[in-house]
């Protein structure tokens, strides 16, 4: 057991709110201060300068919020906390886990799967995830915002085969609304897209992001619009999310309404049991977003202390089955380089 230090208030009791850029500056930075607001001994931990240069810390404040303090296993924190092990070498983990170079069809364009491309908009956002992909993409040279987008937008312009744009990053929610605004309204010249859709994580850890300004961008989109966020735990929804939540799926009227999807990792530590799973499913849903994927760790370098074996992770999708109805369970994959889709291992 780790010692904990002296119980310190609970940051919930004093979680901001306002502005969602004045709490994107005001995000945690320091893995002390992470530790000290929780009341949590830094040297127990074995908490990483090293690793905190190498991808820095960033933790919104209410995401903070969220997490137990006095609890050194708490899952939240586990999943943006630096730690020794991160720099310990692992054969088999690379800088880019997923093969994003190899796919590369313009600047900031992606193309793996057949109909879709992905636009990296951005290199930031607001929460830093030591397990994330693409910690060490090149985003200075590989953003799609480069130019005012014109490379991206020419190469889908010239693929027929797109029908389907994926916003990605970083967070493309961490650009201002009018930035995405001027994006969409060149991506809306071109025929052959069809959907949009929107991969983030800041209606989970800073949902003030999802603010009139945007849901009324959303709402005047052209296309079906899909939202698929990214929460690991159930601990990561909260009155708040849940509104965030309500005001995304409602700011697509025309189409129906947004879909709302969630994207998990699963994650040693985070959630590798079934109880974890079956209430990240059962509580998502109740905040109006269905699973989609729950992914096994993509092999980046500095996250190999997260990995579980496949076999547990089939254990554990089987019991997901066994107990949750079929619209809660989301597909069990592991993206391989190359390969024509995620491929499915349950």
């Amino acid at each position: 057991m780790i010692p904990a230090a002296s119980p310190a208030p609970h940051p919930r009791d004093a979680a901001p709110s306002g502005d969602w850029r004045r709490l994107w500056r005001e995000a945690v930075r320091d893995p002390r201060e992470l530790l000290t607001l929780l009341g949590l001994d830094e040297a127990a931990l074995r908490i990483s300068d090293a690793a905190a240069a190498q991808f820095p810390v960033r933790v919104p404040r209410g995401f903070v919020a969220r997490m137990r303090a006095g609890d050194p296993h708490d899952p939240l924190l586990r999943q943006v906390l630096p730690l020794d092990v991160e720099m310990q070498p692992a054969p088999g983990f690379a800088l880019d886990a997923v093969g994003d170079a190899a796919a590369r069809a313009g600047h900031g364009v992606i193309r793996k799967y057949r109909g879709r491309a992905l636009l990296i908009t951005t290199g930031s956002c607001a929460v830093h995830c030591r397990y994330c992909f693409r910690r060490h993409f090149p985003y200075a040279e590989e953003t799609a915002a480069a130019g005012g987008w014109q490379e991206a937008l020419d190469a889908l312009r010239a693929d027929h085969d797109v029908s389907e744009v994926i916003l990605s990053g970083g967070d493309p929610l961490s650009l201002a609304t009018a930035k995405l605004a001027e994006l969409t309204t060149q991506l809306a010249d071109i025929p052959h897209i069809r959907r949009l859709r929107i991969h983030t994580r800041l209606p989970i850890v800073l949902p003030e992001r999802i603010d009139d300004e945007l849901t009324t961008w959303l709402g005047s989109l052209p296309w079906p619009v899909a939202v698929v966020v990214h929460a690991n735990h159930a601990n990561e929804f909260d009155a708040d999310v849940d509104a965030a939540m309500a005001r995304l799926r409602d700011a697509g009227r025309a189409f129906g309404g947004i879909a709302l999807l969630n994207q998990a990792v699963l994650l040693r530590g985070v959630n590798d049991s079934i109880e974890a799973l079956t209430a990240l499913c059962e509580r998502g849903y109740e905040a109006g977003v269905l699973p989609y994927y729950l992914h096994q760790l993509d092999r980046v370098q500095g996250a190999a202390h997260f990995e579980i074996p496949d076999s547990q992770a089939l254990a554990l999708h089987a019991e997901l089955v066994s107990r949750l109805p079929g619209y809660l369970v989301p597909r069990l994959v592991r993206e391989v380089a190359g390969d024509a889709s995620k491929r499915r291992l349950a």
